[in-house]
């Protein structure tokens, strides 16, 4: 059965699923498969529960006239995804990057949803499936989209742009993040600018941070818009960060919830981006000004008498250090950092993390606590600093009262759990 006959399945409803524990009526159910699971068994499942269709990949599971028997279910979804593409015709914006996608993403939602219908990436459905479930998620009437791509090893940003075919794409910056898959932060801009080469080669446009000279040479010949310096396209100034960040731009100004100066050039790409398409100067500052970041996100909480920067959601050597010197930069008379170990780096793992624990040690900090099988074996010469092996030998020795009236950051990459820490006061 090819494309076009799916796809007509798929219009009467505009659903897909790949998960018989979720809805999935009226859904054209695809079974994809896993390390320890085939969706194959499924599928039977999925049809009793109201899917309207079931896509399968192995003959042995075709028991019933609903199934779509085709040569590989998640190849299909990705073919059907572009198709969809093709027939909504409406701009598509990629999004990719080191530090930031998620937040960048959702602060561009939040603009261009002032004055269109905007569908974007829900939470981080970046990868081969998730950008396929993105755009297959999106109507009829949607008027503008945007996809968030990750990627941790060299090809997978060229293949879902493959997929998701955009217009406009943006990346946020270069860091030394996943090092395991890249090798190095060369390999990391070969991997990111992937999403320029397509751009290039289908004549599209890129939205480039001006500030960024590394962004800058990488994009030169393309069709470019600008943002950030007083000559860019779309000046974006930088106002403070303490701790919100409050930013200008054409005469108006605009003071976030998101802190740290690093979320500044996500901001202005989510200003630059809506001026671009029109949205008002009071709709942007309407749209970013109302936007608060969640889900251990550089969210501000207060416990007590302690203000805590949570940032547990994710971590890499460029995030951490950004992170800390925003701690460093604020006027906070106590401050004290709760870091957990940072994971995917490779080979330079043992290095990122000395490297982060001397920018402590250079720090003016009342105390600092290192989390991890990593960070536990780094080398320190200062008292105030201490280092744990796991988070139940920290809970043990940490006393929140030690540490009253600070301001607290905690942040670590997603599989250390640090928001833990929040129960502990």
């Amino acid at each position: 059965m090819v494309i076009a006959e799916i796809y007509e399945f798929f219009k009467a409803s505009y659903k897909v699923a790949k998960d018989t524990r979720l809805d999935v009526k009226d859904a054209v159910y695809f079974s994809l498969k896993g390390g320890n699971f085939d969706g194959n068994r499924y599928a039977e499942d999925a049809l009793q529960k109201g899917a309207s269709y079931a896509v399968i990949d192995d003959a042995a599971f075709l028991s019933d006239p609903r199934m779509i028997l085709v040569d590989d279910a998640l190849q299909c979804l990705q073919d059907l995804a572009r198709y969809h593409r093709k027939q909504l015709g409406i701009p598509i914006i990629a999004l990719t990057g080191s530090n930031g996608k998620t937040t960048t993403k959702e602060l561009i939602h939040a603009v261009l949803s002032r004055k269109f219908n905007c569908f974007a990436t829900k939470g981080n459905l970046n990868n081969h499936i998730g950008v396929p479930l993105t755009l297959l998620a999106m109507t009829p009437e949607t008027e503008i989209g945007v996809v968030e791509m990750g990627a941790n090893h060299p090809g997978e940003i060229a293949a879902l742009c493959d997929i998701a075919l955009p217009d406009y794409g943006f990346i946020t910056n270069f860091g030394r993040v996943h090092l395991e898959g890249f090798g190095s932060l060369d390999g990391v801009i070969r991997a990111k600018t992937e999403m320029y080469a397509h751009l290039r080669a289908h004549g599209k446009k890129v939205f480039v941070n001006a500030i960024d000279a590394v962004q800058m040479e990488r994009s030169a010949g393309m069709q470019r818009i600008t943002f950030g310096t007083a000559g860019a396209s779309y000046p974006v100034s930088f106002v403070k960060a303490d701790p919100f960040v409050i930013l200008k731009f054409d005469g108006t100004s605009v003071q976030s919830n998101l802190i740290g100066s690093y979320n500044y050039s996500n901001m202005a790409a989510a200003t630059a981006i809506g001026q671009y398409f029109g949205v008002s100067a009071g709709d942007i500052k309407k749209g970013i000004e109302g936007y608060v970041p969640s889900n251990n996100r550089s969210q501000l909480i207060d416990k007590g008498t302690n203000r805590i920067i949570l940032d547990a959601y994710n971590a890499n050597p460029n995030s951490m250090e950004a992170a800390l010197e925003n701690l460093r930069q604020l006027k906070d008379a106590s401050k004290v950092a709760i870091l957990g170990d940072m994971f995917e780096i490779g080979d330079r793992s043992r290095e990122e993390h000395q490297r982060i624990a001397d920018h402590i040690q250079a720090m003016d900090l009342d105390a600092a606590y290192l989390i991890g099988s990593t960070f536990s074996q780094v080398a320190l010469e200062k008292g105030h600093i201490k280092k744990f092996g796991t988070f139940e030998e920290f809970s043990q020795q940490f006393k929140p009262g030690d540490h009253a009236h600070s301001t607290i950051l905690i942040k670590a990459s997603r599989g250390m759990a640090l928001e833990r820490v929040l129960d502990l006061f």
